[in-house]
C-alpha cells in the first residue's frame, strides 16, 4: 500500500494573518519602546516567536513593516474622525468644527510615542529616495482620507481656490509640526494645543 501523498496545499491563509498580525504586533512594541533604528529585525521575530524565513514572507523589510503600522494607525484615526463627523451633523457649523478641530489635535498618552516614532522614521526616509517615495505615498493615502472628512463634515476648512486634499495635506503637516513641539507635554504643550485650536477656530468665522 503506497503513502498517503505529502502535503502540498499552501498555508490556510488565516495562518498567514495571525502571523502577520503577530509580527506588527510584536514590532509596534519594540518601536514604542526603543525606537525604529535600534530594533533589528532578529529583535522581532524573537519577540514574535517567528523565523526570518516569516518575516520576510509577509514583509520585504523592517522598513515595509513600519508602513504597514503607520498605515493601520492612520486608518485608526481617520475612521475615529469619520465617526465622529457623523455623529456631529446635527450640531451648528462652528460646534461641529470646534469639536473635530479638537479631534485632529487632541494626543492621548498612548500616541506619543507613535509620534516620536514616525518623526525618527521621516528623518530616516529622507535620506533614502525609495523610502522617501513610500512615506510621500503614505502621507497622500492619508491626505485623501481626511480631505473625504472635510468635504462632508468641515467645508469651511477648504479655502476657495483649493481642493480639500491640498487643505487636508497642509492641516496635516502642520498637525504633524505641532505634535512635535508638544510630544514631551507639560504646560507649554497645553498653550500651544489651545493657542491651535483658538486660531483654527476663528479661521472659520
Amino acid at each position: 500500500m503506497n503513502p498517503p501523498p505529502a502535503e502540498t496545499a499552501p498555508r490556510p491563509p488565516r495562518r498567514r494573518v495571525h502571523t502577520r498580525a503577530r509580527l506588527l504586533a510584536a514590532a509596534g512594541e519594540l518601536f514604542l519602546s526603543v525606537g525604529f533604528a535600534r530594533t533589528s529585525i532578529e529583535d522581532i521575530c524573537a519577540a514574535a516567536g517567528y523565523t526570518r524565513g516569516a518575516f520576510y514572507s509577509n514583509f520585504g523589510s523592517k522598513e515595509e513593516l513600519l508602513l504597514a503600522l503607520f498605515d493601520d494607525q492612520a486608518a485608526r484615526r481617520m475612521a475615529e474622525l469619520a465617526e465622529l463627523a457623523a455623529a456631529c451633523e446635527g450640531l451648528a457649523p462652528r460646534e461641529r468644527a470646534e469639536r473635530l478641530v479638537e479631534a485632529l489635535l487632541r494626543v492621548d498618552p498612548a500616541d506619543t510615542g507613535w509620534i516620536l516614532l514616525f518623526l525618527e522614521f521621516r528623518l530616516v526616509a529622507a535620506r533614502t529616495e525609495a523610502l522617501a517615495e513610500q512615506v510621500a505615498a503614505h502621507d497622500r493615502a492619508v491626505a485623501r482620507a481626511l480631505a473625504e472628512v472635510l468635504e462632508r463634515a468641515l467645508p469651511a476648512l477648504v479655502p476657495p481656490g483649493a481642493s480639500a486634499t491640498q487643505a487636508a495635506s497642509v492641516i496635516l503637516a502642520a498637525r504633524e509640526g505641532l505634535l512635535a513641539r508638544t510630544a514631551a507635554g507639560g504646560a507649554v504643550a497645553e498653550d500651544l494645543l489651545a493657542a491651535t485650536a483658538a486660531v483654527l477656530s476663528g479661521l472659520l468665522d
